[in-house]
């Protein structure tokens, strides 16, 4: 598939078939996705991997309760999905990288960034991986993260510093998968999006 293509195809999966994943297709993905650029090469993003029912449910428990999953007309289809990816993002690796000699001369602290790149950092990861499932004709969402972060940290002895952005799904799309209502908004067009030489 050509990038445009798969920038062009690429939506929220919100229904999954619970037919596993191969692992070397999952480790492909993984492996691309980490690969997304890192401010100084810090490359401070963790991705926990979550595999099959009895692993994805830890997710579910720990994010949600049992009133949303029984009102969630989604999350009969969301749950399915067979592998669930949390991305965090270390600061404490950028602090470390920006303390080394070839950054620290240029007298740039982290803790005083006008953007915490960490987190952009993160989100680059996070995009690679749902580009990458598209382009292996994959289904995938990024679900943020509202709730159970401390509950999910402990089941997963995840260790305090990281910052957790939120989970991708991955799995095959299942019919039917009409788009949400968010997917419904008009699209800005490029003439309202991009301002040229200016505001």
């Amino acid at each position: 598939m050509q990038f445009d293509e798969v920038v062009r195809r690429r939506r929220m999966t919100r229904n999954f078939e619970p037919r596993p994943l191969e692992r070397g297709v999952v480790d492909g993905l993984l492996a691309a996705a980490l690969r997304a650029p890192s401010a100084g090469n810090a490359q401070g993003r963790d991705l926990v991997l979550l595999e099959g029912p009895d692993q994805t449910a830890r997710y579910w428990q720990a994010t949600t309760d049992d009133g949303w999953r029984q009102r969630s007309a989604r999350y009969a289809g969301l749950s399915r999905a067979p592998v669930v990816v949390l991305c965090y993002a270390d600061p404490d690796a950028y602090a470390g990288r920006y303390a080394e000699p070839d950054k620290a001369a240029a007298g740039s602290d982290p803790w005083h960034w006008p953007v915490p790149y960490w987190m952009v950092d993160g989100a680059f990861c996070v995009m690679s991986l749902l580009l990458g499932a598209t382009d292996a004709g994959l289904g995938a969402a990024f679900l943020g993260n509202f709730r159970g972060d401390a509950e999910l940290r402990s089941a997963l002895g995840v260790p305090e510093g990281p910052v957790w952005l939120g989970a991708v799904l991955l799995g095959e799309r299942a019919l039917p998968d009409p788009p949400t209502s968010s997917a419904r908004r008009r699209r800005r067009p490029l003439v309202e999006a991009v301002h040229r030489g200016g505001w």
